[in-house]
């Protein structure tokens, strides 16, 4: 027998009990909004406002209905089912027990208890010795330790009074095992769906082992989660810095601004300071600025900053802005926690307003280059433009029935220079207007592109002899370029490998620069020169199909420069280390210190036979040398969950060019930081030419299937930096970690 009956709007969000792990990520800024909760097909489709009761015995006395075996009672919300029911269709009110099941569709979470009491209209009731689960979607993102599991919670009894819930003498864990790796036990869990989540008296085991205790513990349900809050306090150990003791202080402004401060205290050098504020003032705008800064007891303090912020301005325009600020670079060398950094001795700041339209481009810059020379006080090479305006167009056609393109690149700008030896004005005028024409012949397979540039350069400050002098400059200069294109030689070897070869040349030519050695270096614009050259290029490249997919396995380049003209119009100074555009565009290594007609023959191979193997090898051999001068090979190989790559570096000790290198990278890895069990990685750079490992990363994670342990040795050996640190973790699946280990540091 089934009832149907009208009882009005039923509104079940009973037990969002998963939410109440969210109070481990208390106070945390990037605490991600609660997804949409999913929703299950009720089991025989009742309608909204509908109930159906149903059981093997069942009598009826008024509105009660006794339902005894295999009971249920089913709405649009909900499937309650137990023993034994008692139900009353006037009040909504439901008495179960005996094995009492509770699923709702809205959400999917299912509950078990011995008894429950529960109240379909006033939204109120009691489940006793009660056990049940909660689905939750699974969070991808780097650093947090992804789950499918859902929620599990267990307590003597749990309520609802009104819009609040209410776990008594519980626990909550996201594990599946009998024996869950962790779990957050205490006397009262209180939540308000949506809105918070609390925890009293609380305690979080990892096993038999409880990690910490707290009285309070709030965690905000609301779909911009953020509140403030101290933050997960850390501990660690530095053979350079001592103890190390981190806390920190979230502070939610308001919904469009917050401000993070966090305090490090190192026992040997004193108390680092870091403050971040994050704002989105409206849409389409944000940003974000971080200060850390240090007053060092060994003298070898100081300060960091960064800015990065973007706005889209409407109409087309946009504007970025990146900016960072060193006050030292024995500073960077001493805090900074990343090898990459330790050996960086560049600062670059950018800050730009553009709008992109057909093949146009309009942008005003604003940026700083700062290069440290050394750890000396003052021995900075700064570079800014305050600002630049620039004005540049694509290659478009002139008419649509000849093959004419022009483009154009132009800039007008406000330049300084500062350095040791000396320094500019504030502001240098330089405006540089560089118009192109193209065209295109092409015949049986030859392609030839000839093109003609005018590039005008204006300057009102110039250099004599180092020293700077008020004195403009004009720099006039005629550009020709000739490509030449030869049809390439192609050949398939058992319809599966394809064989091609292709064959270039260029002829540039370039006449007018006359003044290079009395422009004051800003930015490649100087490095334009003089030259007469030829280039040659011969590219083999090596093709596989796989089933419907064509891959290049191979691509190996040669190509080789002839100078036609060894001074490049009186730009080379002999016995000294020279840069020019030329020489940049044909390889990322100098060789240019003194009069030469032929480069170096730069070869680069790219191998890519099978997924999971890849080798890189790239090299320069001077014919002027009669050496190879130049040399890096990698290869990168992955079976499986092994990876291994290998790495060398070397560069020829030519005195005027460059001190020699002979460096080798290597790094072993099984996993990855996500895959359950245990994982590892190592990660090594080691110098020859010095005899010392310069930098060294062991790091080992064990995943569960809700919860990971990560631990870290590094070693850097750099600079002024001879550092050993260890950091660890403890990461709960979907919502974070705690430890010193952050994810910036993690070698995986």
């Amino acid at each position: 027998m089934s009832l149907s009956n009208i009882i009005g709007r039923i509104c079940h969000e009973i037990f969002l009990w998963g939410t109440l792990v969210g109070l481990l990520t208390a106070g945390t800024a990037a605490a991600p909004a609660p997804e949409k909760r999913m929703r299950l097909a009720s089991p025989h489709n009742i309608p909204e406002g509908e109930t159906m009761v149903d059981a093997v015995d069942q009598e009826q006395e008024g509105s009660w209905y006794h339902l005894r075996g295999d009971a249920y009672v089913e709405n649009h919300e909900l499937l309650l089912k137990a023993d034994e029911i008692d139900y009353n269709d006037d009040t909504g009110d439901a008495e179960a027990r005996g094995h009492v099941y509770l699923q709702h569709f809205d959400g999917g979470d299912e509950l078990w208890c011995d008894k429950a009491d529960y109240n379909v209209v006033q939204l109120k009731g009691k489940f006793y010795n009660v056990r049940g689960t909660s689905p939750v979607k699974m969070v991808v993102r780097r650093g947090i330790l992804p789950t499918q599991n859902p929620f599990h919670f267990e307590g003597e009894w749990a309520e609802r009074v009104g819009e609040r819930y209410y776990l008594h003498n519980g626990w909550i864990t996201n594990c599946l095992a009998a024996k869950p790796w962790w779990t957050m036990k205490g006397p009262l869990f209180d939540i308000i769906p949506g809105d918070r989540a609390l925890a009293y008296r609380s305690v979080f085991w990892v096993r038999k082992l409880p990690l910490f205790y707290t009285p309070y513990f709030y965690h905000s349900l609301k779909r911009l989660p953020r509140r403030s809050g101290l933050l997960t306090p850390n501990i660690g150990n530095s053979s350079q810095f001592g103890k190390v003791v981190g806390f920190g202080y979230f502070w939610a402004i308001n919904r469009s601004y917050d401000a993070l401060y966090r305090a490090q205290y190192f026992s040997q050098r004193g108390i680092a300071h870091h403050v971040e504020l994050r704002g989105k003032p409206r849409e389409g705008t944000d940003f974000d600025a971080i200060v850390y800064g240090i007053n060092d007891r060994e003298k070898q303090g100081g300060v960091m900053a960064y800015v990065q912020g973007r706005s889209d301005l409407g109409d087309g325009w946009y504007a970025r802005v990146e900016a960072n600020y060193l006050s030292s670079f024995l500073f960077r060398q001493s805090f900074t926690q990343s090898y990459d950094e330790v050996i960086s001795a560049e600062v670059h700041s950018t800050g730009f307003v553009e709008k992109d339209w057909s093949s146009y481009g309009l942008s005003v810059v604003l940026q700083r280059n700062e290069n440290f020379q050394s750890i000396t006080p003052g021995d900075t090479v700064i570079i800014r433009k305050l600002p630049e305006v620039d004005f540049t167009s694509r290659d478009h056609r002139l008419w649509r029935k000849f093959p004419l393109w022009i483009s154009w690149d132009s800039s007008a700008g406000l330049l300084h220079r500062t350095q040791l030896t000396f320094q500019t004005r504030q502001f240098v005028d330089r405006v540089d207007l560089y118009p192109r024409v193209t065209t295109a012949l092409r015949w049986k397979g030859f392609s030839v592109l000839p093109s003609f540039a005018i590039r005008e350069t204006y300057y009102d400050e110039t250099q004599q002899n180092g020293q700077i002098s008020g004195d403009n400059a004009v720099r006039s200069a005629r550009e020709v370029n000739v490509d030449l294109l030869a049809p390439s030689l192609e050949r398939v070897f058992s319809g599966k490998l394809k064989h091609v070869i292709e064959t270039r040349a260029t002829y540039r030519y370039v006449t007018g620069v006359d003044d290079f050695g009395e422009l004051v270096r800003f930015d490649s614009t100087e490095l334009y020169s003089d030259t007469n050259e030829v280039d040659f290029s011969l590219t083999n490249r090596l093709y596989r199909k796989r089933g419907d997919s064509v891959d290049e396995i191979l691509n190996w380049r040669l190509s080789y420069d002839r100078f036609f003209d060894p001074t490049f119009g009186g730009a080379i100074v002999p016995g000294q280390r020279n840069v020019v555009l030329s020489a940049i565009d044909m390889t990322p290594y100098a060789f240019l210190d003194g009069y030469r007609h032929s480069s170096p023959v730069d070869s680069v191979l790219r191998m890519s036979p099978k997924p999971g193997f890849s080798v890189e090898w790239r090299s320069d051999y001077d014919p002027l040398r009669g050496t190879i001068v130049n040399n890096a090979l990698g290869i990168d190989v992955r079976v499986g969950q092994y990876g291994a790559y290998v790495g060398h570096n070397t560069i020829r000790d030519v005195p005027l060019l460059s001190p020699s290198s002979n460096q080798f990278d290597g790094r072993f890895s099984v996993g990855n930081e996500n895959r359950r069990g245990w994982n590892g990685v190592v990660r090594a750079n080691y110098d020859f030419e010095y005899g010392i490992l310069r930098t060294a990363t062991a790091q080992m994670s064990y995943n569960t299937d809700c919860c990971g342990f990560s631990v870290q040795v590094q070693r850097i050996n750099a600079g002024t930096r001879n550092d050993n640190v260890f950091r660890l973790a403890f990461s709960v699946a979907n919502l974070g970690s705690f430890g010193n280990l952050k994810k910036q540091d993690r070698a995986f």
